[in-house]
């Protein structure tokens, strides 16, 4: 069997552990930079890091950040920063690895979305809104790429108990677990 490489951006969270450590069940070999190995903000250090690992079949664009807090109070540096990340960095990513899947006629690209996208909280401006944008960009992608193959698609988890969410303050903790459907919250 030829093999088949995972790439999982943000590599250092919780999900990210999860992923690959589900991936490396299955015998995929899974590579999980953090931020200081690739960052995903960067195109040049994206397309370093790239065509350094070489072909990559499955990508899974986790790397993510929030910088929560109403509207009136975040700065444009706030917007700026969780924008780069969570959406740029993905489209960074995504296209290119699409290149050699698009020329392999072969690969699967996954975006890490949230619940957060199709039901935000007050004070996730940008991070919903960035959320929001990976779903446009998903489908766009899935209809440009899947005539080479190449299947794009999105999770969205819901709320999960991670070293990002325990930054929270307890009262926005108790609200999402007042709307959550299992009454309790998710684990990677």
């Amino acid at each position: 069997m030829p093999s088949y490489q995972a790439l999982i951006t943000g590599g250092v969270g919780d999900l990210a552990k999860a992923i690959q450590s589900s991936l490396e069940m299955a015998k995929i070999q899974t590579l999980a930079p953090g931020r200081y190995e690739l960052d995903v903000t960067d195109s040049e250090c994206v397309k370093k890091f790239i065509s350094t690992v070489g072909d990559i079949d499955l990508l899974v664009c986790n790397a993510g950040a929030t910088l929560d807090m109403p509207l009136a109070r975040m700065s444009e540096s706030d917007w700026d920063q969780v924008m780069q990340v969570n959406l740029k960095g993905a489209f960074l990513c995504a296209r290119e690895v699409s290149r050699s899947m698009m020329k392999r006629r072969s690969g699967h690209i996954v975006f890490i979305s949230s619940f957060s996208a199709i039901h935000p909280p007050a004070g996730q401006a940008n991070y919903a809104a960035a959320k929001s944008a990976l779903l446009g960009m998903m489908k766009s992608m899935a209809q440009e790429l899947g005539a080479r193959h190449v299947r794009v698609n999105a999770i969205l988890p819901g709320f999960l108990e991670t070293k990002m969410t325990d930054n929270l303050s307890d009262e926005v903790k108790q609200a999402a677990l007042q709307k959550h459907m299992l009454g309790r919250f998710n684990t990677p």
